[in-house]
């Protein structure tokens, strides 16, 4: 079974290389929508899936830190970028190229790492982020599915290391170390003996039957 939350944010880049030579030779933006589709296969103690309202936490302040931000990929030329980080508070260093397809990738990748790190308290099955659509636009949008993950042309260049914001945006998170948390946590799991004790915890709920 599947349940889908929408987000939104704006934000600007440069998409190098296409062949469309605004994208490619200009600064622009979009007003991005986001739909994350989670799956599990069983329904908490209050028969949902996922309470909406813990979309609220560490997915929605990841999220919300791309927003009113220029995006850049840090192959651009140091110029440009110095320009970038010395006028702008709020600016997002990423390891790939700042398409629609490659945010669905990462997108994917660190919210499903975020269900993956949280404990979560109401008799949840094992959650997973099973897709990701970012719409750039109101007539196309860029899809990733779980198999894509684990496909290395697709995540050549994208990982928990991919993503790097300003101190601008960190100042305004509501936990400035999330994405250290998250490297931290899978760093821990790929070589513990026993799963680390996962870093975002979920509020209790109201139990009353």
């Amino acid at each position: 079974m599947q349940i889908r939350r929408t987000f939104h944010f704006c934000a600007s880049h440069v998409v190098r290389n296409c062949t469309s030579k605004r994208c490619a030779t200009s600064i622009h933006g979009h007003n991005y929508t986001l739909e994350v589709f989670v799956e599990a296969h069983k329904l908490d103690r209050a028969g949902m899936l996922l309470d909406f309202g813990l979309f609220k936490n560490e997915i929605a302040s990841f999220i919300d830190a791309f927003d009113h931000a220029h995006h850049f990929w840090d192959r651009e030329e140091a110029h440009f970028q110095e320009c970038i980080t010395s006028t702008c508070a709020r600016y997002v260093k990423l390891g790939f190229n700042p398409s629609a397809e490659g945010y669905a990738l990462m997108f994917h990748l660190f919210l499903d790492a975020i269900m993956g790190a949280t404990q979560f308290h109401n008799g949840e099955a094992p959650l997973s982020v099973c897709s990701v659509r970012v719409h750039e636009t109101d007539y196309g949008y860029a899809q990733s599915f779980k198999e894509d993950l684990q496909n290395p042309d697709l995540m050549e260049h994208i990982s928990l290391h991919s993503v790097d914001f300003s101190p601008g945006i960190l100042e305004e998170m509501r936990d400035p170390a999330l994405v250290d948390k998250l490297r931290a946590y899978y760093a821990m799991l790929a070589c513990a003996l026993l799963p680390p004790k996962k870093p975002f915890i979920s509020p209790l709920p109201l139990i009353r039957v």
